[in-house]
């Protein structure tokens, strides 16, 4: 089998984005547009992967890690001098190299696969993934022989009113021969308007010496769509939002809003979940099966198990058990452990804690910075005091305890197996297993007081 390579063109720092946040790093349902590329790309079974970083270098290499090789382009002279930056790493090997662009999110690896199959079987030099364009205003056209074969890539403002009216268009993916590709590479010029070196160059240069330039042409024009400002990123988001939402559709999600609801591209979903409109699940979260998830629900990075329920709620780096019941207006927040069975009710906060299997805080606490234990009862108002300004400390609540309404338990402190606490109560000191805890001052009645008070006025 043939040999094949990347290379990623990802040194772009994409000044139509107006932004700080180098192109190739804006997110597309919750991913790099860069790692949407490198994920697909991955997925191919190459032999080498170069991506060309410049802008933001640091960040991208960071970012993609080991799955790819790298190489840099220091000034930004156009694609083909980009593409001679992956030289010292690619030039002079036999196979066949993919180009893409690393602001081109919405590309699949099934057609990067159809691309390289058709390149490799007609034997040509260089392959174009074209699409059709219902409107192909600036875009740049593939004007074919009539044998199939491409005669020439003619940008929109040079085509004539004929050529114009061609609406196949240049995608600025490409395959080529990889000797040819470094050999035609050399003899771009850069004597344009913009002094820059251009990669559709090598098309021109490979059929003036008589070599075969294909073209393969995608059925779907979106997944083509490079991102180059804001207006694009939002199309771009909206496609695939789109396609993240049907897949997990087709995989046996209920999702009743699909407009209304944002999915990221890493997350997972089991079958029969619902999702009700305005939540949001992003990060790489985790979701059993036949869970219920809003409305109004916000996931990030969570793993969450079978048959829980969450409803008008937040919860963020979490894992969350299942038969759980969270909400409304909760917040779960990170590095918290909920266990199976557990009740987190409206306006209760969770953070940095463990709630054991069947325990419940039902409503309006804090819990944070604690080890609760499990079939423990937090009443209402339950307050974990875990912060005295410069440190925190730890609250542990054995199995089976009994927390009474509007109590504060402060850290570090531990409510032993079975014990109880009063109502009103504010605990300092650990409570041995099987008692009953009371720290509150004892009730004095005034007779008459208060009409004494109402006389003075």
């Amino acid at each position: 089998m043939t040999n094949r390579y990347a290379i990623v063109l990802a040194a772009g720092q994409g000044t139509r984005m107006k932004s700080k946040l180098y192109k190739v790093l804006h997110p597309v349902c919750g991913k790099p547009m860069v790692e949407h590329v490198i994920d697909q790309v991955s997925t191919l079974g190459l032999h080498k992967i170069v991506t060309v970083i410049g802008f933001g270098a640091d960040l991208v290499q960071s970012l993609i890690g080991e799955r790819s090789q790298y190489s840099l382009q220091e000034e930004q002279l156009g694609t083909a001098h980009a593409v001679m930056q992956a030289s010292s790493l690619l030039e002079g090997e036999k196979g066949t190299t993919l180009i893409i662009c690393g602001d081109t999110p919405l590309i699949r690896a099934e057609t990067m696969e159809a691309l390289l199959m058709h390149h490799e079987k007609l034997g040509a030099k260089a392959s174009i993934l074209t699409a059709y364009a219902k409107d192909p205003t600036g875009y740049g056209r593939i004007i074919r022989e009539s044998n199939g074969d491409v005669l020439r890539i003619v940008e929109h403002k040079d085509a004539t009113d004929e050529e114009r009216m061609v609406q196949e268009i240049n995608t600025g993916t490409y395959c080529f021969d990889n000797e040819s590709l470094f050999q035609a590479l050399k003899q771009v010029s850069n004597e344009n308007v913009q002094g820059e070196y251009y990669l559709p160059d090598v098309i021109e240069i490979l059929k003036n010496a008589g070599d075969t330039v294909s073209a393969y042409q995608t059925e779907q024009f979106e997944e083509t769509l490079g991102v180059n400002d804001r207006v694009a990123l939002s199309q771009a988001e909206a496609f695939m939002k789109d396609r993240v939402n049907r897949k997990h559709m087709v995989n046996g999600v209920t999702i009743i809003d699909p407009s209304n609801t944002y999915i990221s591209a890493d997350t997972m979903i089991g079958a029969d979940t619902v999702i009700y409109p305005g939540t949001m699940i992003t990060g790489k979260s985790i979701i059993g099966s036949d869970s219920i998830l809003g409305p109004n629900t916000e996931i990030r990075d969570c793993q969450i198990g079978n048959n829980t329920i969450i409803r008008q709620s937040v919860a963020h780096n979490s894992s969350i058990g299942d038969h759980v019941a969270i909400g409304p207006f909760a917040h779960i927040r990170p590095e918290s452990e909920i266990m199976d069975n557990v009740k987190i009710g409206n306006f209760v906060e969770v953070k940095k804690a463990v709630f054991g299997k069947g325990s419940k805080a039902s409503h309006l606490s804090y819990i944070g910075d604690a080890l609760i234990g499990s079939d423990v009862n937090l009443g209402c108002g339950s307050i974990t005091v875990n912060y005295d300004g410069k440190k925190k400390y730890l609250t542990t609540i054995e199995d089976g305890a009994f927390i009474g309404c509007n109590s504060n338990l402060i850290a570090p402190v531990t409510v032993g197996k079975n014990a109880y606490v009063a109502a009103g109560s504010t605990i300092n000191k650990d409570i041995p297993g099987g008692s009953l805890a009371i720290a509150r001052a004892r009730q004095v009645n005034k007779e008459n007081y208060a009409s004494r008070l109402t006389s003075k006025e």
